[in-house]
């Protein structure tokens, strides 16, 4: 029986940190992953995502400005920009394997399962380690209606060979969103269907409005408040049967994709026979990302109860998992601001508290919000939608939450983070000089 001091699970963003942090350190590390090494951002997600966004981005502000400067409308090609997406993907396998052989890391090409709380079974082998570091990251929710083998992933989507005429969406969080804003661009037809009454619950309800107006003058047809049915193959098209106030109806497309959310990857690890605590949130963890009942077991990145979904705190984590692999725990976790955005167009972005988490923790919450078109940045390049909220603490001066919508509130949402991190007066970044007329000389004015 093969024995190592740490066996990572998982070989994305924190699964492979942890495992060269630990190698760099002398200790005996073995990492297994039952896809493609590199994990999902690099391979499936955030990365080759946004290679297919590059072109729409050109495609929107030409249309903005059409008739403004621009006569003619670039053409969009689906298949030559797949071809450039797999530049960045194609060697993410084979360099990540590199890296850890390099290393002296063992690979293991297949998901392990717990047999007891240091012992596992991987490609028909046991083996044991002094620690076990989860790191799975999420997999798209399963839906169980009839014909839901007839859904694709948003894998799926990102490797398409060629775009069909028409798609359907289940689910209006952020990748459903996305694909559909990337999908409608490139000239299909796109209908999006949600159980609840609007789109991306997680974010401002008053910035996700406005976002909602601006997809639905793209092409976007949604339906709110839905339960599906069932979904049928039938010669060329499938067909969705769903449910509204009770109602029946349905509507076909070529493809149907799942995007109703994504859950943590634990189903195939056998996690009771090594005692791991776990719930619908992930592998449980304390300030250590310590299993709360396994102390032989760390959990990183997506698939930890402590985490949300974003690729920079899966970084954060995996480095305090290593740290308390080889110091035996003397580093919690430290929660920093985190911001998020949906790469739609414009973007959605957040950071820090909701107004209702920022007035329900403080008793007097400044609240700044507009539509702001009229501003100079969106004006000259002609934008469908520009707005803010910002939420600032009265009584110390400092900003709690910023919501933006805008074409470039990804990147301006970054100063927000540094100001809510840093706690930096209010008074202080309206005094700040910055670059004009950018984007985020606006956050003065935001304020």
């Amino acid at each position: 029986m093969e024995e190592f001091d740490v066996f990572v699970i998982g070989s994305g963003v924190a699964g492979r940190l942890v495992a060269k942090l630990c190698a760099r350190e002398g200790l005996k590390v073995a990492i297994a992953d039952n896809r493609a090494f590199g994990g999902t951002c690099a391979n499936r997600g955030c990365d080759p995502k946004k290679v297919i966004l590059g072109p729409t981005e050109v495609f929107e502000m030409a249309s903005n400005l059409q008739g403004k400067g621009v006569s003619v409308l670039p053409e969009l090609n689906w298949e030559k920009n797949q071809k450039f997406k797999r530049e960045f993907t194609y060697n993410v396998p084979a360099g990540t394997e590199g890296q850890l052989k390099d290393l002296r890391v063992t690979l293991f090409h297949q998901s392990p399962k717990f047999l007891d709380i240091n012992t596992l079974s991987v490609e028909g082998k046991t083996v044991k380690a002094k620690k076990i570091v989860i790191a799975t990251g999420l997999v798209p929710r399963v839906l169980t209606f009839e014909g839901a083998n007839y859904l694709h992933t948003s894998d799926d989507f990102l490797k398409l060979k060629k775009l069909p005429k028409s798609m359907i969406f289940i689910g209006g969080g952020y990748v459903g969103m996305e694909l559909a804003h990337m999908a409608a661009r490139y000239g299909c037809e796109v209908t999006l269907i949600e159980r609840n009454d609007g789109i991306l619950k997680a974010f401002d309800n008053d910035l996700a409005a406005d976002l909602l107006q601006v997809s639905k003058a793209l092409g976007i047809k949604f339906i709110f408040n839905a339960e599906v049915d069932s979904v049928e193959k039938l010669r060329k098209n499938h067909r969705l049967n769903y449910t509204v106030d009770g109602k029946s109806s349905s509507l076909k497309a070529r493809i149907i994709f799942n995007t109703a959310g994504r859950v943590p990857a634990i189903s195939e690890l056998g996690l009771d026979q090594g005692n791991v605590a776990y719930s619908d949130a992930g592998v449980m963890v304390n300030a250590y990302l310590q299993n709360t009942t396994n102390t032989s077991v760390y959990a990183c990145g997506d698939v930890s109860s402590y985490s949300v979904p974003l690729t920079p705190l899966s970084g954060m984590e995996a480095k305090i998992v290593a740290e308390n692999i080889i110091n035996n725990n003397k580093t919690q976790i430290d929660v920093h601001t985190v911001p998020s955005a949906v790469f739609t167009l414009p973007n959605l972005a957040s950071v820090g508290l909701s107004e209702k988490e920022a007035k329900k923790q403080y008793s007097n919450v400044i609240v700044r919000q507009d539509r702001v078109g009229h501003w100079y940045n969106a004006k000259r390049s002609n934008e469908k939608s520009y707005a803010y909220k910002v939420l600032i603490n009265e009584a110390t001066n400092e900003v709690l939450g910023a919501h933006i919508l805008g074409s470039c509130a990804a990147e301006t949402i970054n100063l927000f983070t540094l100001a809510i991190h840093q706690k930096i007066k209010v008074d202080a970044l309206k005094s700040m000089a910055f670059v004009y007329p950018t984007w985020g000389s606006d956050i003065k004015k935001m304020l």
